[in-house]
């Protein structure tokens, strides 16, 4: 069966249009000096090759040219955010003037909270699912306390007994009862322990007719589904750039306001990067906001932890969201058959099986609890397979269309059966 299975595999690799992808990244080396097999991009993005030399030509433009880069180097340092508007557009179905580039995920989250979260009498509550990633949950409690808004403002919605993840079925059902009480709808595009993909255009459509602003945090979603948040209507939207977008550890995150915000209209902090390019050199005090997202600019963008996104992001434009979609399903969807025929009695798949549901993560839970798990997860670990671990029994697993392959799914296969016949108690 594993031999049928690798034969298959060949095959879709020597059909697949996007397979000169692959030898644009680098692959971590496993302990005996193979390629490790990697199914970590749902945490952190293989390197693109050309990153090194992206930021190389920074620290050279740096050193030839000093301060006078800002203009003359051969990405003006001024400029350099608006490199990432079109293609970051493509990616997340904006508007140019609807994206920036700038911070980190958490900062960005506070920064637009700080203009769309406006608590005034009974609408004051915040919604966010139970077991939201962490600094979401963090981000916005602080907020409440900022705000001096009690913590019980905070609404986690749970899971109906027996499911995983809220649907959005239950969110809209929350915000019919308690509309009049939420001021803002904070979800993610895709759950991080599960790897859920919910409908934006669903969730915002309920938050606005509730009267409450919609805000996305797309850290596992973009350059993993496709999205389309101009038309959908969200509000806001946060993302890193390190995970799908394989721009490196701390890489520049990104923001989407839509359209009919403006920064002007809408309270908030500010800061000198955000103020209207074409006066911003005058010094002046007072603040004029540029037009779109790059108004909720504060700080000039870190040229060296973003040059490597531009070297990701051609790689994106050259494959093309819908090919790059399209082998994320067929990748997922071999995994998910082999999981059914040969593993179903050792782990249960946590991720919908709806592929309008799920993005390139799978997650799955080991049968036999978190001994076992730990167990097989480190086995997996020494074969040389790059995957995470969630408490208090989750495999996390990604498989990314621009470098993993057929071929990845059938090793993967390969040292899980190998791994778990080493469980304990095992019978050979």
């Amino acid at each position: 069966m594993s031999g049928d299975l690798h034969e298959r595999a060949r095959a879709l690799d020597a059909a697949d249009p996007l397979r000169q992808f692959r030898t644009r990244f680098a692959h971590p080396p496993a302990a005996d000096g193979n390629a490790a097999l990697y199914l970590c991009g749902h945490s952190l993005g293989l390197m693109p090759l050309a990153a090194r030399e992206r930021v190389t030509e920074e620290l050279d433009d740096w050193s030839r040219l000093g301060v006078e880069g800002h203009h003359r180097a051969r990405r003006d340092w001024i400029g350099y955010a608006g490199l990432f508007n079109a293609p970051l557009a493509r990616l997340t179905g904006a508007r140019e003037s609807e994206v920036v580039a700038m911070n980190s995920l958490s900062v960005n989250l506070h920064l637009l909270m700080a203009s769309f979260y406006r608590p005034a009498g009974r609408r004051r509550c915040i919604v966010i699912e139970a077991g939201a990633f962490p600094s979401d949950r963090h981000a916005v409690a602080s907020q409440l306390h900022w705000h001096g808004v009690p913590p019980e403002a905070l609404i986690e919605l749970s899971p109906v007994a027996g499911s995983e993840d809220c649907s959005e079925s239950q969110l809209e059902e929350l915000l019919q009862q308690r509309g009049n009480d939420i001021a803002l709808v904070l979800w993610p595009g895709v759950q991080y322990r599960t790897g859920r993909s919910f409908d934006l255009a669903r969730i915002a459509a309920a938050s606005r007719r509730a009267g409450a602003v919609s805000g996305f945090d797309l850290a596992h979603s973009i350059g993993n589904v496709p999205l389309n948040l101009n038309q959908d209507g969200a509000d806001f939207a946060v993302w890193c750039s390190y995970k799908y977008l394989n721009a490196g550890p701390g890489a520049i995150g990104g923001a989407f306001v839509h359209e009919r915000h403006s920064r002007g209209e809408l309270p908030g902090l500010a800061g000198w990067w955000g103020h209207d390019p074409s006066t911003r050199f005058r010094m002046g005090p007072e603040f004029v906001p540029a037009p779109g997202a790059a108004g909720w600019q504060i700080s000039n963008p870190p040229i060296l932890s973003a040059a490597p996104l531009l070297a990701s992001l051609s790689l994106f434009d050259a494959a093309g969201m819908p090919a790059l979609r399209a082998k994320s399903l067929q990748l997922t969807a071999l995994l998910l058959e082999q999981i059914d025929s040969r593993f179903a009695a050792d782990v249960q798949l946590i991720t919908p099986r709806t592929e309008s549901q799920r993005g390139g993560q799978l997650s799955l839970r080991v049968q036999g609890g978190r001994d076992s798990g730990r167990h097989l997860f480190d086995a997996l670990g020494q074969a040389g397979v790059i995957l995470d671990w969630r408490e208090p029994d989750v495999l996390r697993l990604s498989f990314v269309p621009l470098y993993n392959s057929f071929t990845d799914v059938a090793r993967f296969c390969d040292a899980l059966t190998t791994a778990l016949a080493s469980l304990p108690g095992r019978r050979a």
